[in-house]
């Protein structure tokens, strides 16, 4: 009963509550118009079609249109209101000189390439055109004199974590979308106590929704009486707009400008098996030591200077201070935002997928598809390139479960081979090639990675990483049930309607 009272009070019902509030009153009083005033219901129906026509026209996602056109024209007078909220893209003129000031910041910050770009384009043509891509698109180069290790578990991410920051001389920087108090956070926690009250400056950015009911209210204020800089990124409040859909889901940490880390683990203690949430839980992290640190630094700066534009860091206090010139192979740590135009991730995974000769591996907690992805795996596949998707067996939204099930038909029928995995969750976000690429980063295979979150990842060109990541997955297979088409034929026709339902709306999920 505590634990029921103490959820009902909470922040996050709050809030939703006083969302639902705003939208139900004014919700109300267009109803109450339409009905009572001829001229505002023919108002509302042109406005609707207007909109339809207007959705339709937009340089969108095909699937994310369909999904809005269906609500406006189901629901005539509150579908186009919706729509306005929630759906429309379009930025406040506040938020866009935010934009250009984020993306000058970063853009200014990028050193010259010197030509290592260049030798990739030699050493293989396609790969070298991947790299450009990421560098144009996110505007981060890829980099040579950079060692790398892959982490296939939480459990041994930790120490190696833990032991970078009790070496950190001048700064530390965390970017995670969950925190939790437990066994992981509070070991991070107590390093970062002992580091501030050393000098060393401790900057953690944390996303409010990720970790609302996680941390405790007021937890930020918390952590700047222990010494450390907090910034709680797009709090959320009782805002009815498109704004509180971009959430940060990056997991970045930086030590001194020469170590920096990046996956799927966030810092709680399902992420190491502390305590079993949803079965074993398999997540995975690399860690970089050398030039390509820094383009971990800059993302993490950026987004920083964008969440406080009232600060100005000069950015040259935290570059490398050294190289590994023995790494073999390149590293490219790239950012994706939804406040521009291009998808990066998804085009990034798209890159792989389409130049693919041999095989593709993925892993993905979640697989909603929009049509691109959906047939460049099919492409592939038909191609006789073996794709393989490992999804979980034990879901964590079950609804999201059976939506990521509703894409399985369709696959199988390609000759795309899926797999869940049986001992719990799989977590981690992963696209391995022709053991030559690989991508370990934090993008899921879904709509709200691709076009509504803050992410980022890292691509791995002829770097040691790509063997590891393969060789991880071949022994996450074995414990893996292969998904076959007949089994899906078997699904009750209710659950399948349900699935189809949740696919057209998928987009707005």
């Amino acid at each position: 009963m505590k634990k029921l009272l103490r959820f009902l009070t909470s922040r996050v019902v709050l809030v939703t509550l006083l969302i639902a509030l705003q939208l139900g009153l004014l919700s109300y009083v267009v109803l109450y118009l339409s009905v009572h005033a001829l001229p505002v219901y023919v108002l509302t129906q042109c406005i609707s079609l207007l909109l339809v026509v207007w959705v339709v026209s937009r340089e969108d996602n095909p699937s994310y249109k369909l999904a809005w056109v269906i609500t406006i024209l189901a629901l005539p007078i509150f579908g186009g209101l919706f729509y306005l909220i929630f759906g429309s893209k379009r930025l406040s003129r506040a938020l866009k000189k935010r934009v250009v000031e984020f993306n000058c910041t970063t853009a200014g910050q990028i050193q010259v390439d010197s030509g290592v770009a260049g030798e990739l384009e030699e050493a293989s043509p396609s790969l070298g055109v991947q790299a450009r891509y990421l560098k144009n698109g996110s505007g981060f180069p890829v980099w040579k004199n950079t060692l790398a290790d892959y982490y296939p578990l939480g459990e041994d991410f930790w120490p190696a974590l833990l032991l970078a920051l009790q070496s950190a001389q001048r700064f530390i920087l965390l970017e995670y979308f969950i925190l939790q108090e437990g066994e992981m956070w509070n070991s991070v926690l107590n390093i970062l106590r002992e580091k501030a009250a050393q000098g060393v400056e401790v900057l953690l950015l944390y996303d409010d929704v990720g970790c609302i009911q996680t941390l405790p209210p007021g937890y930020d204020q918390t952590l700047k009486e222990l010494g450390l800089q907090v910034t709680v990124f797009n709090p959320y409040r009782p805002h009815l707009n498109m704004v509180m859909n971009y959430r940060d889901h990056r997991k970045i940490c930086v030590v001194d400008g020469n170590i920096g880390f990046c996956g799927g683990i966030n810092l709680a203690d399902e992420y190491i098996n502390a305590f079993e949430k949803h079965g074993h839980w398999k997540d995975t992290a690399v860690r970089l030591e050398g030039d390509g640190v820094w383009n971990l630094t800059l993302m993490f700066l950026s987004l920083w200077q964008f969440s406080n534009p009232q600060e100005q860091r000069d950015f040259s206090q935290y570059v490398p201070t050294h190289s590994c010139t023995a790494a073999a192979g390149f590293v490219q740590p790239f950012g994706d935002s939804p406040l521009d135009s291009m998808n990066i991730s998804e085009n990034a995974y798209l890159q792989m997928i389409s130049r693919a000769n041999d095989y593709v591996y993925i892993t993905t907690p979640y697989l909603i598809l929009d049509n691109e992805m959906f047939t460049a795996l099919s492409t592939a596949a038909q191609s006789g390139v073996d794709v393989r998707i490992l999804t979980p067996h034990i879901p964590d939204k079950w609804f999201v479960h059976e939506l990521t099930r509703s894409y399985y038909q369709s696959l199988l029928r390609c000759g795309v081979k899926i797999y869940e995995y049986t001992p719990g969750f799989i977590h981690a976000k992963m696209f391995v090639s022709d053991d030559c690429c690989a991508i370990v980063g934090t993008a899921n295979m879904d709509y709200r990675s691709f076009y509504l979150h803050f992410e980022c990842g890292v691509a791995f060109f002829y770097s040691p990483v790509v063997a590891d990541v393969r060789r991880d997955i071949e022994t996450t297979l074995e414990k893996c049930k292969i998904v076959t088409y007949e089994e899906i034929q078997m699904t009750p026709l209710p659950r399948r309607i349900f699935r189809a339902i949740l696919k057209i709306f998928a987009p707005l999920m």
